[in-house]
């Protein structure tokens, strides 16, 4: 504990210009005695501590000191510091142990630089999830105590098809992907390992047993599902108008649109040919238009067809 501490005390001193010794009491929660004898402890150390006195006053490590950060240069450091807190965003780590993360990274700057890092946010990477609330939160931290625990957990989840089945799994870890959390797992009913959006998991209960661990790391299985999937794909050709234009060019690659003479914009492009498509495109309303294939133009107008039938006019 007492080291601890002492790191502690090393990265806020690192990261502040001056301290006070009750500053640092109150925030590790300890006597100023203790206190008092920390910084002893780290002067006899090596580190060199200097002691201000006056209403001004307080403790500061001197500034040509920093801690080694083997290799990495400022540029490097405030690219870690940017990326970890777009995390901060997210749901994890806990906001506490992500300000214990961020004042080891600032740790490593030196007093000489200090300025150059503060003014370092010129990349602002914000990965909030659209739907951030408190039952997601508490739903990824007692996923996360499974994981570290090796603990057996079971809940209804709903796939992609609208299908509810209940799973028993083993959890191997949670990943960050596309603004949303995903937890890889083994699934015992299917007997082989399966990824599972937070989003779509119900009546999560962590079970009291335990399981041995199984030789495959979260890496290995999120490079299996990050592996792109030989998809059958059509060769679409559509013409956008009105706001959708806005959108198509955010939806598809500058080369696969044409702007036409009326200002619409022509997309010729490949897409996965199946359902997933036609809920893409009903999106854009009537500001699309698919030229090629008609086959899928027929398709459209009949997903169309269909979501009028549910709102028959009185």
């Amino acid at each position: 504990m007492k080291l601890e501490r002492l790191m502690a005390i090393t990265i806020l001193l690192l990261n502040r210009k001056r301290v006070q010794a009750q500053e640092l009491a109150e925030r590790l929660e300890v006597s100023l005695r203790t206190i008092y004898r920390d910084l002893e402890s780290l002067s006899l150390a090596g580190i060199p501590i200097v002691s201000y006195t006056g209403t001004e006053g307080g403790y500061e490590i001197m500034e040509s000191f920093r801690l080694d950060r083997q290799m990495l240069s400022l540029d490097e450091l405030i690219v870690l510091c940017t990326a970890l807190r777009g995390l901060q965003s997210t749901q994890a780590p806990t906001p506490a142990n992500m300000d214990r993360l961020l004042d080891k990274v600032g740790a490593l700057v030196s007093q000489a630089e200090q300025d150059r890092f503060a003014d370092g946010d010129q990349i602002l990477i914000d990965l909030t999830p659209w739907r951030n609330n408190g039952a997601e939160r508490t739903k990824y931290e007692s996923l996360q105590k499974a994981v570290q625990d090796k603990k057996l957990i079971r809940f209804t989840y709903t796939d992609g098809k609208g299908e509810e089945t209940e799973r028993l799994i083993e959890p191997v870890g949670l990943a960050l992907k596309n603004y949303a959390w995903y937890l890889h797992g083994y699934c015992l009913s299917r007997e082989d390992y399966r990824i599972f959006k937070l989003s779509r998991i119900r009546e999560l209960q962590v079970q009291p047993e335990s399981f041995q661990r199984r030789p495959v790391t979260l890496s290995m299985l999120n490079e299996r599902w990050s592996t792109p999937r030989h998809e059958p794909k059509v060769d679409l050709v559509m013409q956008f108008t009105g706001e959708s234009k806005v959108h198509a060019s955010d939806y598809f690659d500058e080369k696969e649109i044409e702007k036409q003479p009326d200002g619409s914009l022509l997309v010729r492009t490949a897409m996965p040919d199946e359902k997933w498509t036609i809920g893409f495109l009903l999106r854009f309303q009537t500001e699309v238009l698919v030229l090629e294939p008609a086959r899928l133009g027929a398709a459209l107008r009949q997903a169309a067809l269909d979501i009028a039938a549910l709102y028959p006019s009185s």
